[in-house]
């Protein structure tokens, strides 16, 4: 298929090719019913393969389709579709405009500065343990699976050899060493069973480089680098960017101990340490926003209860995101554990195609994954420029108690009061509604 002949696929008209890889071909495409530009992974098909071969590729391409079927997260690249059109096999994926992966990043002189690049790997942490809660280990995970999109976002994707913790799936599952020599974990390398540690390892292989330009276990053949890596400590990163701080080196070499008993013992307990160091760093964005934001908030009702400190514990795991007018927020009942607060501008409230009510600032949306998957729900949707705060469930679990407890009801005031709202609007139509 080319560029001047590449048609369509299933009800997708496919525009120009974006990507490749082992596994196939990603082309920009177009949902003609919505309207909008998809991603869609068609998988390679190899000429005179061997049944064994086929079989293989198989199971590698429907095991990516359910594990990121399995996940709705903001840093995990959503899944919209899959099929088989003509014994090809598809998978539409959202499209991140203007991405980059971060292999662009982890060679000098390309580096990111090291706020950027501790804050990047603390939301590929969080979106990681994510994963892990459901069962899923990435075993694949490396610079160029994470992405990095015009406006800054993480995306993680290609989770095509993931290990998936479900009896019902068992036929998808490929066994054997899987992943990229370079990032692999020790316990990959000899054919052991791997567990979210191996992930947290090879997210380990990846913040270095970010901060180093350089791979910690690189060599000139895989034998001598999965010697390395099960043998040899590898070169402190301090010796080789020496304004690392010591805290976030201590976090470098605690991902990459040989054995998973020595390591984090889940990737939140990395982001968590990762979050301390974004504070020594005072990493501006969407970390650390400081006293200005704090005033901000200290003026919304909603937020009149907490202190200044707590205020500053919120902003310091939360997310704080600008929205342009038009542009979705967050969409309800999807079951990805996510919750936003309105801090400027105004929202409103979609259902089935109808704006049900409107949000205004220290409004609240989300489920926090109190909603099963699947379940209809609701399009938040920004009717003006909106500044907002996001925060999920793994990250809330993060505050004090009494931070946490007040965010929470927060979110079930607004909840309960978007509930009322919509009770009144039933009462009134069925007030009005004529008498047989």
């Amino acid at each position: 298929m080319t560029d001047t002949d590449i048609g369509t696929i299933g009800k997708y008209e496919l525009l120009r090719e974006i990507g490749s890889g082992s596994m196939g071909r990603v082309y920009l495409a177009r949902d003609p019913i919505s309207d909008s530009e998809v991603a869609i992974k068609i998988a390679e098909t190899v000429h005179n393969d061997t049944e064994r071969g086929a079989r293989r590729r198989s199971k590698l391409f429907f095991n990516e389709v359910k594990a990121s079927g399995m996940l709705r997260h903001p840093n995990i690249i959503a899944t919209r579709d899959a099929g088989v059109d003509g014994g090809r096999r598809f998978l539409v994926m959202e499209y991140v405009p203007g991405a980059r992966t971060l292999d662009d990043f982890c060679h000098k002189p390309d580096l990111l500065g090291l706020g950027e690049a501790v804050s990047l790997i603390q939301h590929c942490a969080v979106a990681f343990d994510y994963a892990h809660s459901k069962g899923i280990v990435h075993r694949d995970i490396k610079p160029k699976n994470i992405m990095l999109s015009d406006k800054g976002e993480v995306k993680i994707g290609d989770f095509g050899v993931a290990l998936i913790d479900r009896s019902d799936i068992e036929q998808t599952q490929v066994v054997g060493r899987l992943g990229s020599p370079r990032y692999m974990s020790p316990e990959q390398l000899i054919g052991e069973n791997v567990t979210n540690q191996s992930d947290i390892f090879s997210l380990g292989v990846v913040l270095y480089e970010l901060l180093t330009g350089v791979s910690p276990f690189a060599s000139h053949s895989v034998a001598d680098i999965a010697r390395r890596i099960l043998k040899d400590p590898h070169t402190p990163v301090q010796e080789l960017t020496p304004e690392v701080p010591e805290r976030l080196a201590a976090i470098v070499d605690r991902c990459l101990i040989k054995h998973p008993a020595g390591r984090y013992h889940t990737a939140m307990e990395m982001a968590g340490e990762l979050s301390l160091v974004c504070d020594d760093l005072d990493v501006t964005g969407s970390k650390r926003m400081g006293q200005d934001v704090i005033r901000l908030l200290e003026s919304i009702p909603g937020f009149y209860g907490f202190a200044p400190d707590e205020l500053d514990e919120l902003l310091s795991v939360a997310d704080w995101d600008e929205v342009t007018a038009g542009e979705r927020i967050l969409s309800e009942g999807t079951g990805d554990g996510n919750a936003v607060v309105i801090i400027k501008g105004l929202a409103a409230v979609h259902c089935a195609g109808k704006r049900i009510s409107r949000l205004a600032p220290g409004s609240s949306g989300g489920d926090f994954s109190l909603v099963e998957f699947g379940a209809p729900g609701a399009d938040i949707v920004a009717m003006e420029d909106c500044s907002v705060l996001r925060i999920s469930a793994s990250q809330a679990e993060r505050l004090s108690v009494e931070c946490r407890q007040r965010l929470y009801r927060i979110l079930a005031g607004n909840f309960a009061g978007r509930l009322q709202q919509l009770q009144r609007r039933i009462n009134r139509r069925a007030e009005n509604k004529p008498q047989n």
